[in-house]
């Protein structure tokens, strides 16, 4: 299913990649509260992944650091404070990172089918592989937040539509390759690290979203593997 863009409120989302997602409201980037000056409890490592002084204070210079990742990712309230939901995020970026060009390691996408779509949605990791062989990424992709879970399995392409506009949302899917019920790969404008994820489509950035498009067809295997944090 399409998945809504931001136009006032927006929903808080990934805590850490092991912890449940806490669901509430937060300010848009504009309508943010002044930068704060409170240390929060992942300060340390919030420094680190941002290549600033790890001293566990925070500082001017640190929260306009944290804040300027919060708006970028859409991470809400955007205030410059390392809580739970900024480090989810980014431990999360450390563990794609560490995936690098081996996403299927571990053997679980299959490697008997030809073509196949692999989604593994407890990195948010999407990629393409031809039985062994790596054909495009991994790229990070946005699946499915808590009750509205992109579903796991086997399954196929069964429509495409390039201009699609979600009959629910009533909102554009770019480059739409449906392969379960209303859930598809498409492009959306959003980073692909904005809590708390979609209705159950797996987004894309436009780029990767029209890769996909290009080497995929009618009727190749996608398998959905894993569990999205906090899901």
């Amino acid at each position: 299913m399409g998945d809504m863009r931001r136009r006032s409120a927006v929903v808080l989302g990934v805590t850490s990649l092991v912890a449940p997602l806490t669901l509430a409201l937060g300010a848009t980037p504009a309508q943010a509260a002044s930068c704060t000056t409170s240390a929060g409890p992942y300060q340390k490592k919030v420094e680190k992944f941002l290549g600033r002084p790890v001293d566990g204070k925070q500082s001017s210079a640190d929260c306009k650091a944290i804040r300027s990742f919060q708006t970028k990712h859409g991470i809400t309230p955007n205030i410059g404070y390392a809580g739970p939901v900024t480090w989810g995020v980014m431990d999360l970026m450390n563990k794609q990172k560490a995936v690098g060009k081996k996403p299927n390691k571990s053997g679980k996408c299959p490697t008997n089918k030809g073509r196949i779509a692999c989604v593994d949605l407890t990195l948010q990791l999407s990629w393409i592989q031809d039985g062994k062989k790596l054909v495009y990424g991994p790229v990070p992709v946005r699946t499915g937040r808590d009750g509205y879970e992109t579903r796991t399995g086997l399954k196929k392409v069964y429509w495409r539509n390039i201009d699609h506009v979600s009959t629910i949302y009533d909102v554009p899917m770019p480059y739409s390759q449906f392969f379960d019920g209303g859930q598809a790969f498409h492009s959306v404008g959003v980073s692909m690290w904005n809590p708390p994820g979609s209705h159950g489509c797996v987004n894309m950035t436009k780029t990767d979203a029209k890769k996909y498009w290009s080497l995929l067809k009618k009727g190749d295997d996608v398998y959905v593997y894993g569990r999205k944090p906090g899901t």
